[in-house]
């Protein structure tokens, strides 16, 4: 009787335990840093992308990785040269992480190559591009 006993009162609290819904500060459900893109999934700092996208719709996204991206010299200048373009809705450098997100208008289709030559006329190269049309 005294194990029944024990065994109850140890599973009793794991039981409501169980129970108790789950709460989360922020629920990421329906974002689109959690997408696939190509095969893989977006890699980018999810609250960063976040920030990025508010308020913007009907656009074509690029997020670059940028190797050789050392300084702020380097992502103020690439800041630059992409704002020359017409197309471009908004940009953001992450300095931190190397990786530069740059929103088209959605009639703009995004050109791999050209974006490889802006970000080489800055001196880095770019080690992989993914783009989602949001």
């Amino acid at each position: 009787m005294n194990r029944i006993l024990l065994v109850v009162l140890f599973i009793s609290p794991l039981a409501w335990a169980s129970d108790v819904p789950e709460t989360h500060d922020h629920s990421h459900e329906g974002h689109l840093h959690e997408t696939m893109v190509d095969g893989k999934n977006l890699d980018v700092n999810p609250e960063r992308f976040d920030k990025f996208m508010e308020e913007l719709t009907e656009v074509n996204v690029a997020i670059v990785s940028v190797r050789g991206m050392v300084c702020d010299f380097c992502a103020r200048g690439i800041e630059k040269t992409f704002l020359k373009d017409k197309n471009v809705l908004k940009i953001d450098v992450d300095l931190d992480n190397g990786k530069v997100m740059i929103a088209y208008s959605k009639s703009k289709e995004i050109n791999r190559d050209e974006i490889k030559k802006k970000i080489l006329s800055n001196g880095q190269n770019v080690s992989d591009i993914q783009v989602l049309k949001v």
